[in-house]
């Protein structure tokens, strides 16, 4: 059933919602779990566009599955060299011509605020698919609904975020998004990699209790979760300050022996070479399962967004 809020409208950052608009989405989400792998006709007559100005495998995938599941159909391109913009075509013409033909669109760009700009410009409902190192609402959306999940709770967790805090947007929306709970985080990078400071002005702002270090070892035993992220590579303005330090860090069999039992390891995927494979067959791996719950998260945020009946 759908929640008591009306959305229909853009999602470009988390902090355009509400913890109670996230208690609404995981409800739906959990909802639309039995049908993942199935189809609910509820958005027949609902067309989504995908505009990836940027390569995307799980977050274009599980839209345009979540939207098939959902008895839509799906229309866009992966890369803008398959564009008219190839040709010298603006993103807001782009943008406009999309909005003749769909119902809402899903933007992924390099630049920051591209899915602001693209919602100023269109009619329909914008989500943003990420933009830039800014913002990745829908990933943080999905990592909190798996911390959810696992332990039913968000409030009074213990969660570190482990790797490129300056250049990752999943920290970004991640860290914002948690500032609506009552969490403990710490934070664990090399020291060019510390986040950045409106980063951290928003968490004190917000009153959020953090801390940092460089050394995964010194908060191991303190986390229920532990959420990874790969060095940036694509994002970094100096390729030698990337080869400086690619490779700082391994999840390996060591360090999560050292975690609650409990402990989950979450990576919003893609792995380089940060987790080990080895950790893949542990109780601790939760990264497929949270990459899974994409579809139904999706198709939940999909529902609220284009007004599918219950």
């Amino acid at each position: 059933m759908v929640g008591s809020l009306v959305w229909n409208r853009d999602v470009i950052s988390v902090l355009d919602f509400s913890k109670e608009d996230f208690e609404v989405l995981f409800s739906e989400a959990l909802s639309m779990e039995r049908y993942a792998k199935s189809k609910l006709d509820i958005l027949g007559d609902k067309v989504l566009a995908l505009a990836f100005f940027e390569p995307s495998t799980r977050t274009r995938l599980s839209f345009e599955t979540a939207m098939l599941r959902l008895g839509g159909r799906v229309i866009g391109f992966s890369g803008a060299e398959a564009t008219s913009m190839a040709k010298g075509e603006n993103l807001a013409d782009t943008i406009r011509m999309l909005d003749a033909y769909a119902n809402a669109i899903v933007i992924r760009h390099s630049l920051e605020g591209a899915a602001k700009f693209a919602a100023e410009v269109a009619e329909s409902p914008v989500i943003n698919a990420g933009d830039g190192s800014q913002n990745h609402p829908t990933q943080a959306m999905l990592d909190l609904y798996t911390i959810w999940r696992e332990f039913k709770v968000i409030d009074g967790l213990s969660i570190g975020i482990l790797g490129d805090l300056r250049y990752a947007r999943v920290v970004n929306s991640l860290v914002q998004a948690l500032s609506y709970y009552r969490v403990r985080l710490h934070l664990i990078s090399p020291e060019l990699l510390r986040p950045r400071q409106e980063l951290v002005e928003f968490m004190n702002s917000r009153g959020i209790r953090y801390d940092w270090t460089n050394d995964p070892y010194n908060v191991i035993s303190d986390l229920d979760v532990l959420y990874v992220v790969r060095i940036q590579k694509e994002r970094f303005p100096d390729p030698m300050e990337y080869e400086r330090i690619k490779g700082a860090y391994k999840v390996n069999l060591k360090l999560i022996e050292g975690g609650k039992p409990n402990l989950i390891i979450l990576h919003p995927l893609p792995r380089i070479d940060e987790i080990d494979f080895a950790v893949d067959n542990t109780p601790q791996a939760r990264y497929f399962k949270q990459a899974g719950f994409g579809v139904p998260l999706r198709m939940a945020l999909l529902r609220l967004v284009l007004g599918g009946g219950s």
